[in-house]
Parts: C-alpha cells; structure tokens; sequence
C-alpha cells in the first residue's frame, strides 16, 4: 500500500511545472513580510472558480500571512454577484518554490497545488502582477480598492511584456 502511494505522490511532485525557455519572467525578489496583507483585486482573467453560471466574484480581496512553519496562510474573499452579494471566502496554504519567492505553489484543496508567480512588483508593494506560467491565469493587484489609472497601465504592460493576452483581461468590480 505504501509504494503506490509513495509513487503516486512522486509523480505529482514531477507535475510540478518548471521554468523553461517559453514562461514568463518572474520579479527575482520578493520580500515576503512586506508582501503579506491584503491586496485587492483590480482585473484577472476570468476563471471557472470566479466566473461560471453559479459564481461572478465582485470585491475581490486575497490576504497573505506568514506562518510559524515558514508557509504562507491564504484568505481569498469575494461577494457573489450572483447570489445577492453573499460573501465566499477559501482558505489555503503556500510555500516559495523559488530562492527569490517570486514562484510560489498554493493550495486550497490539498494534495493540489497551483502556481502563483510574481511577474510584476511596484517597487513600494502597491500593485503586482500574477500569473501562471503556461499563461491561463491572471490577476492584477493592488493595495488600494481602487487602483490608480497609471499603476493599472504599468500593470497591464507588464502583463503584455510576458506574453499574456491581454485581451482576456477583465476589470474587476469594486
């Protein structure tokens, strides 16, 4: 019983999406205490979880908090545009795959984890830009609820640079 396991847990740790030649450029730095708080977001790529006949997430806010155990605790809040504003919150874990903490593997259902990669970082941690590196997801966050016309451009820029459609991109309700 434990080698299937044991195999099975090595082939989803080989799952594991590593940066090639065709990924995205990440930030090289992020210092995780000024990164932890809230941030609120301004625009994503709209996505099963946030965006279905059931589910359109208005007043989006993630917050990050640093755990005793080194891992990242992560609070996902929205209102439920669909079901007369109803607040939905998940809850989860990551950790940094990266010496720089730019690339990080979040969690919300364990044994599955996904990638969160910093792309773009407003040098005084106003806005940054995620996604992940085969490019289907996106989201554009800032500090503020209503995110400064110029930070949301250098935004988007950023996001173009990386080769992100940014076609796709929806501005997110407040």
């Amino acid at each position: 019983m434990r080698r299937p396991l044991l195999a099975a847990l090595l082939l989803l740790g080989a799952c594991a999406t590593q940066p090639g030649p065709d990924t995205p450029r990440t930030v090289g730095q992020v210092d995780l205490a000024r990164y932890a708080g809230t941030w609120f977001e301004a625009a994503r790529f709209p996505t099963s979880f946030q965006d279905s006949s059931r589910v359109r997430c208005e007043g989006v806010s993630a917050t990050y908090t640093q755990r005793p155990d080194g891992r990242i605790g992560v609070v996902n809040r929205c209102r439920n545009a669909l079901a007369g504003g109803a607040e939905r919150a998940a809850e989860g874990v990551a950790y940094s795959a990266s010496p720089g903490n730019d690339r990080l593997r979040v969690s919300f259902f364990w044994p599955f984890f996904g990638d969160y990669w910093v792309i773009g970082l407003d040098p005084d941690y106003r806005w940054a830009v995620v996604g992940a590196p085969d490019r289907d997801f996106l989201w554009i966050l800032s500090r503020e609820r209503e995110m400064a016309p110029a930070d949301y451009a250098a935004a988007v820029a950023t996001a173009a640079r990386e080769g992100f459609d940014t076609g796709r991109i929806r501005r997110t309700a407040p």
